[in-house]
């Protein structure tokens, strides 16, 4: 698949129908409370053009932070009172995670929020990056800057499910590791719902 066919499949991505993730699809055993209170975040599923194709921005985070310490993450957050919408949430973060200004992005759309065990309604921005774009990590928050070839987030093959315990319960997961990178939790469930949606 080419460059422009690989943009034209995120475009009809989010055209499709298809019911929102959450890190609870593959625990049905788990009660969610009802009328929990979820806040809204954003992130950023930034996709590079390169001459062999769309590659995806992603991080690893800071072996040193409180929360999720060391995994493969988007770039984003929480939405902030000064943000217009999740979108703007979702720019403003990988602008200071990654340093990727917003003005280099087109924004595509948005997929389907994703509920997270964290208590965040997290809703992935789909991006082109349309400039020259130069990686610069956070300090103190993200350890690496690395990118995903679209064939390997794209293929659903690449996911399979594993589990471990998880505050006294078994936890099940999605996994697409990629070399050294073990992706995996919310993120590899949001990709393969974005993969689910880009299939012919």
């Amino acid at each position: 698949m080419g460059t422009a066919e690989q943009i034209e499949a995120l475009r009809r991505a989010l055209t499709r129908d298809g019911p929102p993730s959450s890190d609870f699809d593959l625990n049905k055993d788990v009660d969610l409370p009802l009328g929990r209170k979820l806040r809204p975040a954003g992130v950023l599923a930034a996709f590079q053009i390169t001459p062999e194709g769309l590659d995806l921005v992603l991080t690893k985070r800071s072996s040193r932070l409180k929360h999720h310490p060391g995994q493969i993450a988007f770039p984003g957050g929480k939405q902030d009172p000064g943000d217009a919408d999740v979108t703007a949430a979702a720019l403003r973060e990988a602008h200071e995670e990654i340093g990727l200004a917003p003005s280099a992005v087109e924004v595509l759309g948005a997929l389907p929020a994703h509920e997270t065990v964290t208590g965040f309604l997290m809703t992935p921005v789909l991006g082109l990056i349309r400039d020259r774009f130069d990686p610069v990590p956070e300090a103190g928050e993200v350890d690496e800057v690395f990118t995903a070839p679209f064939d390997h987030i794209t293929d659903p093959d690449r996911y399979s499910v594993q589990s471990r315990r998880w505050r006294g319960r078994r936890r099940h997961y999605y996994t697409a590791p990629l070399g050294p990178y073990y992706i995996w939790g919310a993120t590899a469930r949001i990709l393969r719902s974005l993969a689910e949606r880009v299939q012919p």
